[in-house]
């Protein structure tokens, strides 16, 4: 059994140093790997990701993150990327990390993903422009996150877990105003995850969501924004695919 650990919109700042190491010191004893699912700071500024640096640097556990849309606001995304890489996190985006627990092979695909909305009520590719580069800035988030996971599954991994900020089904939205759902998430995440594979989806971005979902192939998502889950991370066990038995 594999113990995931996963928050994300901590929406760190300057004078909330410190207020998250305590309980990821502890995580050791409760969780195999952390994943940060994305809005890790609050404005996406080189000293604001300095401030999670801090918070995940020498962590006992491997760190796996995206970045969200809070850490794109300042147009810096590649500095607050190297500050967060250079405190020992794999920070994803259209790419996956293999980590190990336990002589498990934790496969963790990330990309931050956009809006689009779901089946029936979501936004294409027509008319002006920028309309068209939405969805389509939203589908290359996807195709990255399915080519990871693909990559994953050629690199014989134990399980593999898709990290996304955006949600990929409207299930874990449940409690946000509906008129803003196209702007939480997009099925094309899901689509991407049901074609690749993948035991768990985790995601973040909606806080007035709701922590259980399933794509329609039936994987399981969880949202794991703070303000839903209401901790400094919440932990999921993971069963190891079973060894093919000896002929």
């Amino acid at each position: 059994m594999i113990r995931v650990a996963a928050v994300g919109d901590i929406h760190m700042g300057p004078e909330s140093q410190g207020t998250l190491r305590a309980s990821f010191e502890t995580l050791p004893q409760c969780a195999d790997v952390l994943l940060l699912a994305g809005d890790l700071t609050r404005h996406g500024t080189p000293e604001e990701a300095g401030v999670v640096a801090r918070e995940i640097k020498d962590l006992a556990v491997p760190v796996v993150a995206v970045l969200g849309n809070h850490d794109h606001h300042d147009e810096r995304p590649e500095e607050v990327t190297a500050i967060l890489r250079d405190a020992g996190a794999h920070v994803l985006e259209g790419q996956a990390a293999v980590v190990t627990a336990h002589g498990a092979r934790i496969g963790v695909a990330g990309t931050k993903g956009f809006g689009g909305g779901f089946v029936g009520r979501c936004a294409g590719e027509f008319g002006e422009p920028l309309m068209k580069e939405f969805v389509r800035y939203t589908r290359r988030c996807a195709d990255g996150l399915l080519g990871a996971l693909k990559d994953l599954d050629e690199r014989n991994c134990d399980m593999r877990i898709a990290l996304t900020h955006f949600s990929p089904v409207a299930d874990t939205l449940a409690g946000e105003p509906a008129e803003i759902y196209p702007f939480l998430g997009s099925y094309l995440l899901a689509e991407a995850i049901d074609t690749g594979g993948a035991d768990l989806a985790v995601h973040g971005h909606a806080h007035a969501g709701t922590e259980h979902g399933m794509t329609s192939g039936g994987v399981r998502v969880r949202n794991v924004a703070q303000p839903v889950i209401g901790q400094a991370f919440h932990v999921y066990h993971l069963p190891t695919r079973a060894a093919p038995s000896a002929p």
